[in-house]
């Protein structure tokens, strides 16, 4: 790969890391090139961009942003072969690797995930990541829990309302 190649595909990295606030660090090293074909093609059909990338090119792409953005943690687990998950929801690549696996492989393995300047480390928080909310579904049950109480307090006027109207009817009846 040239000095030029090299340029180009580290403004490419930086591009992506810049737009994604979610993606995820994989080692797919032991996958057969069928395997891997499936799972780019799941990758697409899912909306998640999958790129296999030198890890030197990553840390010097993840290197040009603040360190607010806090990528030098990820820094230990670019080693080995690397794709990256690109996403915009934080569970998608978790949950399509996980169906992935459910056909009898073991790989491709969560090197990392980063959510949100969060970084997950490691093949076990699987289904700690599988398991995460979109920020809608947090909004919405936010949402939810604050019509509850409302909900309950306009309920039992209306249930009372109808227990006094039938109470008065009832005393009504009787003094007739």
């Amino acid at each position: 790969m040239t000095k030029t190649e090299k340029s180009v595909n580290i403004e490419l990295l930086k591009e992506k890391f810049g737009e994604m606030p979610f993606f995820y660090l994989t080692d797919s090293s032991t996958l057969t090139v069928q395997q891997v074909n499936k799972l780019r093609r799941l990758c697409f059909e899912a909306g998640i961009e999958m790129k296999v990338v030198k890890n030197t090119l990553a840390r010097k792409a993840m290197e040009s942003f603040p360190e607010s953005k806090r990528f030098e943690n990820l820094y230990p687990a670019l080693k080995g072969q690397t794709a990256i998950l690109f996403t915009d929801k934080a569970s998608l690549p978790a949950k399509l690797l996980k169906d992935f696996r459910k056909g009898g492989a073991t790989k491709p393995e969560i090197k990392a995930a980063y959510i949100d300047t969060d970084v997950y480390f490691g093949d076990d928080q699987l289904d700690v990541l599988a398991n995460l909310k979109s920020k809608e579904d947090l909004v919405g049950e936010i949402i939810a829990l604050l019509q509850s109480p409302a909900k309950t307090v306009i309920g039992s006027l209306q249930s009372g309302g109808t227990t006094i109207m039938g109470l008065l009817k009832t005393l009504g009846d009787r003094e007739q």
